[in-house]
């Protein structure tokens, strides 16, 4: 994604900012790994993470590391071709018009192109994908967070957030989750829809 240059939002103690970083991060880890296959260097970096296992969140980034150290980058490639791609289609079509109205390029894609041109985001010209792929969105999220465009205000996330992410992210994620293609993209369903829940009620709490 391309995007404007802003200013970044002032933090309001060291404690958000921490907490943002670890939100940034985690949107672009997981948007990464939706994107494209991992290469074998992916999935190294997979098998690193560590988390406390107090915490569901937590357990589900150990569920991923300990998928990634069990599995290769030829057999992840297969499975993204399975889960993503096929032949016309894959097993999931991870894209918000499709999850929303059964159909690719419907409102949810003209909405969020709308909202991304108000945030002075645009699709890089070597895309050829709609806007509302999955990771698409993640990435976006992330950038609201990190203040890369827009506001960054917690409104502006919220606002982005129910409407680009909360509306069918947990869905995917959780139907990611339980699929048996792959135990590394389960684990990843899992870890989306963790993460989808917490940031859910930390925008209620907020």
């Amino acid at each position: 994604m391309q995007h404007a240059q802003s200013k970044v939002k002032p933090a309001v103690n060291d404690a958000r900012v921490d907490e943002d970083a670890l939100r940034v991060h985690l949107y672009r880890l997981i948007a990464h790994y939706l994107s494209a296959p991992p290469t074998q260097a992916d999935l190294e970096l997979a098998a690193g993470l560590s988390a406390s296992s107090e915490t569901l969140l937590g357990e589900r980034i150990g569920a991923l590391a300990a998928a990634a150290r069990s599995t290769f980058a030829e057999q992840e490639a297969d499975a993204y071709q399975t889960l993503f791609v096929g032949l016309g289609r894959g097993v999931f079509v991870p894209f918000g018009s499709y999850y929303l109205t059964g159909f690719l390029n419907e409102k949810p894609l003209a909405r969020l192109r709308s909202d991304m041109a108000m945030l002075g985001v645009a699709r890089n010209d070597d895309v050829s994908e709609p806007e509302d792929h999955i990771a698409s969105v993640l990435e976006i999220m992330a950038g609201l967070i990190a203040g890369d465009f827009g506001s960054g205000s917690l409104e502006a996330q919220r606002g982005f957030f129910e409407t680009h992410v909360r509306s069918w992210a947990g869905h995917f994620f959780r139907d990611l989750s339980v699929d048996g293609t792959s135990a590394f993209y389960a684990a990843l369903g899992a870890l989306g829809l963790r993460f989808i829940e917490v940031e859910e009620h930390a925008f209620q709490l907020a």
